[in-house]
């Protein structure tokens, strides 16, 4: 059954307001979030949910904003995955989109929602195949059930919110998070300055620096320290990589997390503080 125009002009108007609101996010400096102790205390960090509601209500319930008002939220990839339409078998993580832009323009200062290759895959029409489903036509199979014939402006609202989310978050001093880092850094250039200036069509392209920034999984030490001493970190948290135990810790610079099974894990650290991979570790907790 499709949605009421009500609903539908509602879901327009969220994204229009999250867009606004990414743009306007205070620390945001270029693409990259700048997260001192002036602007938050604290910073809650979690990973690819891929639709996962369950995990996604629980993200909401611990970060708990309204009632940690020095608290910021980070998250990444909540489409492709999840619940399916009966009958048409439409990805239903469109919905999950909608409430991540409907958070933002709740805590407007305070939710950043990270560009990764998912994302970026609805934003540029890139095709994935997963288990031999094309990811991208079952989201907009679910769309479509949703808003019908206003399946257009619905969706050119949402890629309007996915062009003004950040690339990364930087937590004063020297943490970063983004949804992965790009491949053999330590035998090619990297274009650093796409983190200083607001994104362009080009920006977006198979084979471009952003592209590469969120398909990246190249985990080896010397890749790690040469992206490290790009962006100056000591450590770097990062998704995209599925984990069997909710973490993964494949050098002494990245920790990855995963909050789209069973073994979720989150973290909360401190902003303003100097921290070191095992400071980052010790913090690591379990969604459920």
């Amino acid at each position: 059954m499709v949605a009421s125009i009500d609903y539908i002009e509602q879901v327009i108007r969220t994204y229009e307001e999250a867009a606004a609101a990414n743009r306007a996010t205070p620390g945001r400096q270029g693409s990259v979030i700048e997260l001192t102790a002036d602007l938050a205390d604290e910073v809650m960090i979690t990973a690819d949910l891929h639709g996962h509601r369950p995990n996604f209500n629980a993200i909401r319930r611990i970060a708990d904003l309204a009632n940690h008002p020095g608290r910021h939220l980070v998250m990444q990839e909540v489409c492709h995955g999840g619940p399916s339409y009966p009958g048409t078998g439409g990805c239903m993580s469109h919905m999950m989109l909608e409430d991540v832009a409907k958070l933002k323009t709740e805590f407007p200062q305070r939710v950043h929602f990270l560009m990764s290759n998912h994302e970026l895959a609805e934003l540029t029409d890139y095709p994935i195949l997963k288990n031999s489903k094309m990811l991208n036509l079952m989201f907009r199979f679910g769309m479509q059930e949703m808003y019908g014939q206003a399946i257009d402006r619905v969706r050119g609202a949402m890629l309007e919110f996915l062009r003004t989310v950040p690339l990364a978050v930087r937590v004063a001093p020297s943490t970063w998070i983004s949804h992965t880092i790009p491949e053999r850094l330590d035998q090619r250039k990297f274009d650093i300055s796409l983190f200083d200036r607001e994104l362009a069509d080009e920006d977006l392209a198979e084979g471009s620096p952003v592209f590469s920034l969120v398909w990246g999984r190249d985990y080896r030490q010397q890749n790690a320290d040469a992206f490290a001493k790009l962006v100056g970190a000591e450590v770097m948290i990062h998704g995209h990589e599925p984990c069997p135990d909710g973490f993964f810790v494949p050098n002494t610079r990245q920790v990855i997390i995963d909050c789209h099974a069973e073994r979720a894990c989150y973290m909360i650290l401190p902003v303003g503080q100097p921290l070191t991979q095992h400071d980052v570790m010790e913090r690591v907790q379990r969604l459920r």
